[in-house]
């Protein structure tokens, strides 16, 4: 005899969380026969929700993505059913210890998380690095303290992630933690990357992120002009602080490095080929190598501070707490209206090379890009400039204004035109419009403008094509 087998799900009436929600319960049925798995981790309105369809009523994004959330549920639960359709012991309770996980070795999403993390610290320096770790790592608290926010809790069952706590999360790190909404977006980047790890696994059964959208907002990168540079370095500070950060700062405008990469330097990085001094050095973020030919400025730099470091640092770096704090003091003294950061240097160089000519695959590979899209960014920041510099001198054209009368309309070229010089009669002649008219009154109707004229031709436009008269 063929099965027959269902899922449905129930309001739970009898209770309402802090929002004034109810869970929505989960129901398998064989045969007839029905038995309740229990909370679906889906809170919503008792009023939203429709028993005859058993979906929640609406068609905005919410209610969509709540029932996308239940389709995941029910087609995890078919595919239970469908794998041991043929099984003997095949029972209501079998399906539903299966999809809870009763049969397998219970582990919580923190605790596969933490697993997670563990495994890419081991791989720290074989094909991965530190700054991926921390950033995980961020991610995973950022994750514990929402939980224990909003529902009071450190851990959760994989079974109990759902899209609306994935929603929620979002929120929480834009709101709470008052994160950017690129830095909110990159932080849950990370965590999908855990859960989906989860789903191959076989610890989850459902699709988390189905239909979660990442959008990540284009950002203008600032820089500073060569002028604001040369500020800069022909101030003279009389808090030493203040001189050590600025010239740890500028030593990265002329060569690019990261703000952890400086911290990380070592006469090691320091490597001479064609009896020319390089910096080759592998960054911290993504472990591709940077090559960067040493400049004048950054080793005059290196040559202040040789033998007064500590620990083999070529720098004396502050934390970059510290080193941001002081260069908006460093910005106020120089007259700088920008907000300067470490890592402000790094666009500045980038910036100047392009603006300098230097091809975008040799700026590519001393930033130690993986992808030359990243370094596009800032040749559209170069465009833009380039375009504000015109716009600038925009005025000093204005003695060729006198001029302009002079110069002929060029006629269109979506049309076909042709001239006939004719004493007694004038024709226009069009291709579009495939017929000729010999009087001028008679096309009056069709003529919008008159441009100019300019030894004996004028040039006319048509709401048909464009046309030339010749006397």
């Amino acid at each position: 005899m063929r099965m027959i087998f269902k899922v449905s799900y129930y309001v739970r009436s009898n209770y309402e969380n802090k929002q004034g929600k109810s869970p929505l319960m989960i129901r398998i049925i064989l045969n007839g026969e029905m038995l309740n798995v229990g909370s679906s981790g889906i809170y919503i309105d008792k009023k939203l929700w429709n028993n005859s369809t058993n979906r929640v009523k609406g068609r905005g994004s919410e209610s969509l993505n709540l029932n996308a959330q239940l389709d995941n549920i029910s087609n995890s639960l078919q595919m239970i059913f469908k794998k041991h359709e043929f099984d003997e012991d095949l029972t209501l309770d079998k399906i539903k210890s299966i999809f809870l996980g009763k049969n397998k070795i219970k582990t919580t999403f923190v605790e596969f998380y933490d697993k997670y993390l563990e495994d890419i610290k081991a791989q720290v320096g074989a094909g991965k690095s530190i700054a991926l770790y921390h950033k995980y790592s961020a991610a995973r608290s950022h994750f514990v303290n929402f939980l224990h926010a909003k529902y009071g809790r450190k851990d959760l069952m994989p079974g109990e992630l759902t899209h609306l706590i994935i929603h929620d999360f979002e929120i929480y790190l834009k709101t709470v933690v008052s994160l950017k909404s690129n830095s909110a977006t990159k932080t849950l980047k990370f965590f999908k990357t855990v859960v989906f790890f989860a789903q191959k696994c076989g610890v989850m059964a459902h699709a988390t992120f189905l239909n979660h959208h990442f959008h990540l907002e284009t950002v203008d990168r600032g820089f500073l002009t060569d002028e604001e540079i040369q500020r800069i370095m022909q101030k003279d500070f009389e808090i030493p602080r203040l001189e050590m950060v600025r010239d740890v700062f500028i030593f990265s405008c002329f060569c690019g490095l990261a703000y952890i990469d400086v911290v990380h330097l070592t006469q090691e990085n320091i490597i001479t080929l064609d009896n020319r001094p390089w910096i080759i050095i592998n960054r911290q973020k993504t472990n591709v190598q940077s090559n960067i030919p040493l400049l004048e400025i950054p080793q005059m730099i290196l040559d202040k501070y040789k033998g007064k470091t500590k620990d083999n640092r070529l720098l004396p770096v502050l934390s970059n707490q510290k080193i941001n704090a002081y260069l908006k003091e460093i910005a106020d003294l120089c007259g700088i209206k920008k907000r300067l950061s470490y890592h402000l240097a790094r666009h500045t160089f980038a910036t100047m090379l392009l603006s300098k000519g230097v091809p975008i695959e040799s700026v590519s590979k001393m930033l130690g890009h993986t992808n030359i899209k990243t370094t596009q960014i800032y040749a559209r920041i170069t465009n833009k400039k380039i375009e504000q510099d015109m716009m600038q001198v925009a005025d000093k054209f204005d003695g060729f204004k006198n001029c302009r009368n002079r110069l002929p309309e060029i006629p269109s070229t979506n049309a076909s035109v042709t001239s006939f010089h004719i004493k007694t009669k004038v024709f226009f002649t069009s291709h579009n419009a495939n017929r000729s008219i010999t009087r001028i009154s008679q096309s009056a109707n069709r003529i919008s403008k008159p441009i100019r004229m300019q030894t004996g031709n004028i040039y006319i436009r048509s709401n048909s094509s464009n046309m030339v008269i010749c006397f």
